[in-house]
């Protein structure tokens, strides 16, 4: 530490160097806590290389951190954390091409909120809008349509600040490679500091959700289940073989607002909350907590749908309730049925799942939720690390666990083991930023034979001597890359103290 001090007082007295010592940091969901040696906010870019180059010289890891909405520990670190809020300016927007180009740090929703005032919105979002800009698309962040694939298909380029001190942009036509990197990089290449992102009009979308059996899913997955509109996404309650199908489309036609939310209430989701917590007691209940809660939200009967006109940036938006782990893959969505079916026979005890772990007594959380993209026709750069299907369009199964008042449930590692297993079997990709914890470094190879080297050759040539490869799992799974159970230790099945 006095090296450290030392080192402060010579370099670049002129810059700031925003930092405390007293700073716990924890994802959004408390799923993992750390408390890094140093808490940095800089707010330019002669900050951030101020910052780096003294890490380089103090031989200090970096990882920089936005909302820390991922439930892994991806964001964690005992070295110097760097948050990028008060680094989130809009730099230029060019209306003919329809682009903003931003600093880094910038919200999903603030940058939303910036660009329509030039009658522009994002194309496409995932659930929430509080993570960073570079938070999503270095996580390989994704919606739900077949007319969309991951957020990062509409970066036109990136800025990035390497670990010799050097911001360097890249784009299809400039540093391709070093493009497809950032495009998916986990943070482990450097810093991205701008971001220049393709828009769409500003429109609302018209919404209409409909409780339905599972056989209905099932018998129009291939027709119309997820081709009807531009954005569908399915909630899936397991126990009662119904799902929530929620679908929209563009439209021209005013606001018209959403019906009351039961459990985004005060009323009901403290009710749901409390009936969580017993459930980790009692966990038998859940069927019963799943009819009754999804009851109140979405109706008992199949055939209920309500409706909506919303913004696009808000329409696509769900609330995330609770504190969870999340364990989400993408398999081929020609494998959807088969995956939903095999889950189901799991859960419900019976004898033609294939999945060889036992089901008795193991009762799960609910919905299940079903996405799916597109990368499969797209002519643009595909990150090296991209989950996607390269052939075809993308399911992306999400399991989620609640934590009620951040208790762990019971079900976590045997659910969380038969759902892995079942995935990799229909030749799946765990999503990077979420809780998978029974799948191995040579597993995540081996599902990346033709892009991991790449990937690593250029983050190697990046950051040669690991000044971003983060403390946790990603972190030295990237690292190391070797025949070792990926989640398995103490380190991963606790949260970081």
């Amino acid at each position: 530490m006095e090296r450290l001090q030392q080192e402060l007082l010579k370099s670049d007295q002129d810059i700031p160097f925003r930092s405390t010592k007293r700073h716990t940091h924890h994802t959004w969901a408390q799923t993992f806590i750390s408390r890094p040696e140093l808490y940095l906010q800089p707010r330019s870019l002669e900050e951030l290389q101020k910052i780096v180059n003294l890490a380089r010289k103090c031989r200090r890891r970096l990882v920089v951190v936005g909302s820390a909405h991922s439930p892994s520990d991806l964001t964690c670190s005992s070295s110097w954390l760097i948050n990028l809020d008060d680094y989130n300016q809009v730099l230029k927007v060019d209306k003919n091409k329809k682009t903003l180009l931003v600093q880094a740090g910038i919200r999903l929703k603030d940058l939303n909120k910036e660009a329509n005032k030039h009658g522009l919105t994002m194309p496409n979002l995932g659930s929430i809008n509080d993570q960073s800009i570079a938070g999503a698309i270095s996580t390989g962040t994704h919606g739900s349509s077949l007319q969309h694939g991951l957020l990062s298909e509409s970066v036109r380029s990136i800025r990035i600040l390497l670990a010799n001190g050097q911001a360097v942009r890249c784009s299809a036509s400039q540093n391709e490679d070093l493009f497809r990197a950032a495009l998916l990089s986990l943070g482990a290449l450097g810093i991205i500091v701008e971001v220049e992102f393709e828009m769409a009009d500003a429109c609302n979308i018209e919404w209409e959700q409909t409780l339905a059996p599972l056989n209905q899913i099932l018998d129009t997955w291939n027709t119309t289940l997820w081709t009807r509109k531009e954005y569908t996404r399915v909630w899936w309650m397991p126990y009662m073989k119904r799902a929530i199908v929620w679908s929209a489309e563009r439209t021209n036609a005013p606001e018209r607002p959403p019906p009351s939310s039961w459990y985004g209430g005060s009323l009901g989701f403290h009710i749901y909350h409390n009936l969580l917590f017993v459930s980790n007691y009692l966990p038998f209940t859940l069927q019963w907590i799943e009819w009754f809660v999804f009851g109140m939200q979405y109706g008992f009967k199949t055939g209920t749908t309500t409706s909506a006109i919303q913004p696009l940036q808000t329409g696509l938006l769900m609330d995330c309730l609770f504190s969870q782990f999340v364990n989400e893959w993408a398999i081929p969505i020609s494998k959807g049925p088969e995956a939903l079916r095999r889950l189901s026979a799991w859960m419900h005890g019976e004898k033609d799942s294939g999945i060889p772990f036992s089901a008795k007594g193991l009762y799960v959380h609910c919905p299940i939720e079903v996405r799916v993209s597109d990368t499969s026709k797209s002519s643009r750069p595909r990150p090296y690390l991209d989950i996607t299907s390269k052939d075809e369009p993308t399911l992306y199964l999400n399991a989620t666990l609640y934590r009620p008042y951040l208790q762990d449930p019971p079900c976590r590692w045997r659910y969380y083991e038969a759902f892995e297993w079942l995935m990799k079997d229909l030749g799946g990709r765990p999503h990077w930023a979420k809780n998978f914890s029974y799948t191995s470094r040579d597993q995540i190879s081996g599902m990346y034979k033709q892009t991991m080297p790449e990937f690593m050759k250029i983050r190697n040539e990046c950051d040669p001597e690991g000044m971003f490869l983060e403390d946790g799992t990603i972190g030295i799974c990237l690292s190391m890359m070797k025949s070792n159970s990926h989640c398995k230790s103490e380190k991963c099945r606790d949260e970081k103290q």
